[in-house]
This record gives structure tokens, C-alpha cells and sequence, in this order.
């Protein structure tokens, strides 16, 4: 029996260097770096002196972990009452993606994102700014932990079926269906129609430059009603930015649902730490949970002042992209890639308004990933079965950083090939190409995958 996913080239990528690499940092482009251990998502631009004071600020509230209020340490107190981790790391390992499961546990970067169908349309205003109607009880996101005196409101349970796929040339591989539960509900039952929808922090990489993409080429690739007839219709998400108040293109998280670098710090710092902050402002609770409206509060008009949010989404904006790491098979790996048909949505570069060309392999637009990855859950113009298009690169590192590979919106996927093989929808056509493919040639394209 199968126990995974087999990829005979992974040796030979991991003792083949490429020699122009070596020649590449001498004249390393600002926001390239050559790094490749577990710290290569880490590495920062060159700053001024000013410059990098505000890095280091944003780093020290991203990676320090925040406490309850009262605090001695009055600048990281205001945790919770309700959250799911006590620092951005937890999330986001090294900088890298997040694992739904360590050691055995519920990783804090699995969180179970809660919603229920705007059945009566009576939320207009709700899901307009919102992009969504929380759980009446238990809000937007489960909380796995709390503060002092505060109950936490659940537990998730998760568990794997395994599953065995065949190629045509006969190989096989294992890949793992995901079954989640929550148990344990401290504030009373769930909705009858509420929806979970489980998702892990995405690697950080090359978010400024993301933000730096001209709208316009992203907008080219939107094909809503699939006029070219190639069975890919991007939609690009259109979503409410608090700090702007209007309605602007949504370019991060795994539904498109940010705007901006900021606008995401700001979220994730109020969903998963309970921190408010002037985009954010308030407690994550609910009017059903006395305990945590009643908690003690920070000492300051928000725990998170906009000086602080500022310095982390300026971290988070100026640290280095990993170059390309290709190797012997890297060319005849990119030219499966692109006659599989994967480039239709996995751009592979875009040219910034600074000079500087950068390589995602994203389109940055909605598509839908087919009935098996639905999470069902929608938000603002993306459906439950649409998905941002993730960006490939430094997917390589991945494991590097985080201690494990985790792909898709659930990290179900333990390798680069399981998550091709989840791939239905509009990538249906591509993902039957992929199993079609002999042995050496999937292991050519899963080489040129660990190399962008």
C-alpha cells in the first residue's frame, strides 16, 4: 500500500546547484535573497536607519507574545478574552505556512473560520461589510483559548481518511480526506446552519510586492463567464477596507478577502488574538458572551494603536522574496507545467511599477477548486467552492521554514503532488493531464515547483 506521495527527483534537486545562483549574489536585486534554511522567509530589504526602526517594532509585535490585561508589560497586554494564538508565529512559523496539525496536536494555525447563510437576506449591511454573516453565538472564528475567568468556546477534532489514487501508468499514491468536528461548545449549540470552514496561515512572502501589483493586470485575467472558452473563469474578489471605507480588490487570504497588507494584519490581529485596533476596534465577542464583554481591559484605547499595526505591516512588506532555485531539470519541469495548462492560473510574473519583475505564479483572482475542497464558505464575491489562486513560489522552502509541508486552504496536502491531485473545478482538465503524465515527468514538474 501506498503511504504518501513518492518524488524520485527530490535527491537530485536537493545536490544540484545551479551555478548561475552563485554568480546571482553579487548582484542580488533588493528584494531577492538567496537564502534557503528554515530562516529564508526572514531576511529583510535593505533599510535606512528610520526605516529600520520601524521593522524591528513591527517584528517585535509579530513575534512576541501578548498577554492579558492587567499586565506589567502594558505594551503586549490586551490578549483575548477570547483568542486562538498569542502571537503572528503561531501562525505563521518562521514566516512560513501554517500546519494543521504538531506533534500529534491541533496546531494553533488551524482555525475554524464560522458562518451561516444569509437565508432572509436581512444582513445586507452585514455581509456588505463584512463579506459574511458570523455565527450568532460564537461570531466569525472559534476561539480555543481565553483569558482568566473567561470560558473559551470549543475544541476542534480532526481526523484523516486515507485514500489511494491510481496514475495511468499504473503508480500510485496516497492522499488524505480531512474530517473535522468541534466539540466541547462552552456558549450553547452552534446555529443549525452554521458552516465551519477550516484554514491555515499562508507563508508571507513577498507581500509588498503583491501590494504593488498594478490592479489593472490583475483585473486582464478575469474571465467571469469563461468567454475564451478554456474552462477558467477568474473572478477577482471585490471587498469592503475599513481604513479606506470603500470597496477596493481583494489580493490576500485564501478567499481574496484582504486588500491590503494592513487591512489583514489588522483582521487576523482581532480574530486570532482578540486585539483591538482602530480598523478592528472592540473585543471579538459576541452579545451572548457576558464573560468575555465583562473582562478586563488593556490600559490603552486599543490594544493594538495604529502606530503599532503600522510597523507590522511595514515588517511584513519589507521582507526579502527567495529567488528561484533551479536545478538540472528545471527548465523540462517549467515547459510540463505550462503545456499542463497551470499557467492559465498560476501567473507566472508581473512587472512592478519600481523596476523590479516578480514571479508568483498567481493570477491573485477567485476560481473554483471543485466540490472536494469546498470549505463552504463565502466571502463577500467569492463562493463557497472559490479559492484565491495561492502563489507557488518558494514552495520549496516550505517545509524548511515551517517544520512541515502543508498545502491548501485546510493543509491537507502533504506534498506538492497530493495537492495537484485535489485539484478539480476548473482545474479538473489539468490535474487529469498531471495523471496522465509517466513517472519521470511528474517528478520533472514537481522539481520546477520546489525551484520557483
Amino acid at each position: 500500500m501506498a503511504t504518501g506521495c513518492s518524488n524520485d527527483s527530490a535527491q537530485k534537486q536537493k545536490n544540484t546547484t545551479n551555478k548561475q545562483d552563485t554568480h546571482a549574489k553579487k548582484s542580488i536585486p533588493n528584494i531577492f535573497t538567496n537564502k534557503q534554511s528554515k530562516q529564508a522567509f526572514k531576511q529583510t530589504i535593505k533599510l535606512n536607519h528610520d526605516e529600520e526602526d520601524k521593522h524591528i517594532l513591527g517584528r517585535s509585535f509579530f513575534t512576541i507574545p501578548w498577554s492579558q490585561a492587567p499586565s506589567a508589560t502594558s505594551a503586549r497586554d490586551g490578549l483575548g478574552p477570547l483568542y486562538s494564538a498569542n502571537t503572528c508565529i503561531h501562525c505563521h512559523p518562521n514566516n512560513g505556512a501554517g500546519i494543521p496539525m504538531k506533534n500529534g496536536f491541533i496546531s494553533r494555525s488551524l482555525v475554524m473560520r464560522l458562518s451561516i447563510p444569509n437565508i432572509q437576506n436581512v444582513d445586507n449591511d452585514l455581509i456588505e461589510k463584512n463579506g459574511f454573516v458570523p455565527e450568532p453565538t460564537y461570531g466569525g472564528q472559534l476561539s480555543l483559548h481565553s483569558n482568566t475567568n473567561t470560558p473559551f468556546e470549543g475544541r476542534i477534532s480532526l481526523s484523516y481518511e486515507n485514500i489511494i489514487l491510481k496514475y495511468e501508468d499504473n503508480s500510485t499514491c496516497e492522499i488524505q480526506k480531512p474530517t473535522y468536528s468541534i466539540k466541547n461548545l462552552q456558549y450553547g449549540e452552534f446555529d443549525k446552519n452554521v458552516n465551519i470552514a477550516p484554514h491555515i496561515g499562508l507563508a508571507l512572502i513577498g507581500l509588498g510586492a503583491i501590494e504593488m501589483i498594478e490592479e489593472k493586470d490583475i483585473l486582464a485575467k478575469e474571465d467571469i463567464y469563461d468567454k475564451d472558452k478554456d474552462g477558467i473563469s477568474g473572478k477577482a474578489n471585490w471587498v469592503y477596507n475599513p481604513e479606506s471605507n470603500t470597496t477596493e480588490l481583494g489580493r490576500f487570504t485564501w478567499k481574496a478577502a484582504a486588500a491590503t497588507v494592513k487591512q489583514q494584519a489588522a483582521n487576523a490581529a482581532h480574530n486570532d488574538m482578540s486585539l483591538s485596533n482602530p480598523i478592528y476596534p472592540g473585543d471579538n465577542c459576541t452579545d451572548k458572551q457576558t464573560e468575555c464583554l465583562e473582562a478586563n481591559k488593556g490600559v490603552h484605547d486599543f490594544d493594538l494603536p495604529m502606530y503599532r499595526l503600522d510597523a507590522i505591516a511595514f515588517y511584513l512588506k519589507t521582507l526579502r522574496i527567495p529567488r528561484e532555485r533551479k536545478t538540472a531539470n528545471f527548465a523540462k519541469g517549467k515547459k510540463i507545467f505550462n503545456s499542463l495548462g497551470c499557467v492559465k492560473c498560476h501567473t507566472s510574473e508581473y512587472k512592478l511599477s519600481d523596476g523590479n519583475t516578480i514571479k508568483p505564479y498567481s493570477d491573485f483572482l477567485l476560481h473554483d477548486m471543485g466540490d472536494a475542497l469546498s470549505d463552504g464558505h463565502t466571502m463577500f464575491k467569492a463562493n463557497a467552492n472559490e479559492f484565491r489562486t495561492p502563489p507557488l513560489w518558494s514552495i520549496g522552502l516550505y517545509e524548511k521554514a515551517s517544520g512541515k509541508m502543508a498545502l491548501l486552504h485546510d493543509g491537507r496536502a502533504r506534498t506538492i503532488e497530493e495537492a495537484i491531485l485535489w485539484h478539480g473545478g476548473e482545474s479538473t482538465t489539468q490535474q487529469r493531464a498531471f495523471k496522465a503524465l509517466n513517472k519521470q515527468d511528474r517528478n520533472y514538474l514537481i522539481e520546477f515547483l520546489k525551484g520557483i
